[in-house]
């Protein structure tokens, strides 16, 4: 078994976290003999500083033929002067389009020693593990048209939130799919009672769920009540599956459930098996380069990258168990480190997952 994996660390804390988890990614693909071969690029901030453009073609070019994308984040203040289309996170969204990638996987998982890092009662979070599923190259972030025009005399911003029907019925796909293997329950996400769109896509996921998937229990709702359920009542959900911008709000709160942003890690894949993973927190500007930032979730991105790219489920199993044991030990950086004055940072949390191991 081989692969390649190309590794874009980014800005801010990427820089940090992202060596980490390719020391945890090269010590378990030895041990299980699966070839990776490894090549390093740039993209966002630190690509316009050098290359003038946040995604330069020798990284897309690097990028198409890799089986994996160990990314870390992209942005950061100093970069925020920029028009909208070259800061550096147009590099990341081109990236998505470019590959194809328009499943976005994040699930939240609360281990079990977490559970008073969460900002919930443990007792609604206890043995969480709840999927969110991402559509993530249509919907407002790609519609056109954008902009900026003059109206009367004054300025208007504008963006088109929109969708095709062959977007939604393979992310559609995608989610039952899913939830087949798990508890077999698909949550729709939307605002049906307000925009167009998304009672096209209401439509299109109800007419797929009984012409292939009558198996699989469908229920839908706004995302206002979805934000509020997902901090009421976590546990009721499987698989959440909803449009860009939702998904991309959706997932942050149900990180939080789980003690930390640093706790979530993502994979988003396309119709070929290759798959970009990255950790949810961004680029934490605030906190970079002091050694504070929590490499879980990129280590357990390279546990989905194991899991649904290179199909090594025992690689990515014995990841997640090796995490869950340092936990379990009370290693803690500061961001779930709750009541306890005693943290590691970023390198020493690394090192404990390496001795787990």
């Amino acid at each position: 078994m081989s692969g390649k994996v190309l590794v874009l660390p980014g800005d801010g804390i990427g820089v940090e976290v992202v060596p980490v988890a390719v020391k945890v990614m090269r010590k378990v693909a030895n041990d299980a003999g699966i070839k990776l071969d490894f090549d390093e690029g740039l993209v966002g901030g630190v690509a316009i500083d050098q290359h003038g453009t946040s995604l330069p073609d020798i990284t897309l070019n690097s990028a198409k033929t890799a089986d994996v994308v160990l990314f870390g984040g992209v942005g950061g203040p100093k970069w925020d002067h920029l028009p909208m289309a070259e800061r550096p996170e147009r590099g990341l969204l081109r990236l998505r389009a470019e590959l194809g990638l328009f499943a976005n996987l994040r699930p939240a998982i609360l281990f079990a020693p977490l559970a008073a890092a969460s900002s919930l009662k443990p007792e609604l979070v206890a043995d969480l593990d709840v999927l969110i599923l991402r559509e993530l190259t249509g919907g407002i972030y790609f519609g056109e048209p954008r902009g900026v025009r003059e109206e009367n005399g004054e300025k208007v911003g504008f963006n088109t939130d929109i969708y095709r029907e062959h977007e939604i019925v393979r992310i559609a796909r995608v989610a039952f799919q899913l939830a087949e293997k798990r508890g077999r329950r698909v949550c729709s996400v939307d605002k049906a009672n307000v925009l167009e769109v998304t009672q096209f896509w209401r439509d299109v996921v109800t007419r797929i769920h009984q012409t292939e998937f009558p198996h699989i229990e469908l229920s839908h709702l706004y995302v206002d009540n979805a934000g509020m359920q997902l901090v009421r009542a976590p546990k009721q959900f499987d698989v959440i599956v909803t449009g860009n911008m939702f998904g991309d709000i959706l997932s942050d709160i149900a990180a939080m459930l789980t003690g930390s942003l640093g706790m979530l890690p993502s994979a988003s894949l396309g119709s070929t098996g290759k798959g970009l993973y990255e950790p949810v927190h961004g680029t934490a500007p605030d906190i970079a380069g002091r050694n504070f930032a929590n490499p879980l979730a990129t280590i357990l991105s390279v546990a989905m990258a194991f899991r649904y790219t290179l199909n090594a489920g025992a690689c990515a199993d014995r990841i997640e168990k090796a995490v869950a044991r340092v936990l379990a030990d009370g290693v803690r950086t500061r961001d779930i480190a709750g009541d306890l004055t005693s943290v590691v940072g970023t390198v020493e949390m690394g090192e404990a997952v390496m001795a787990a191991l």
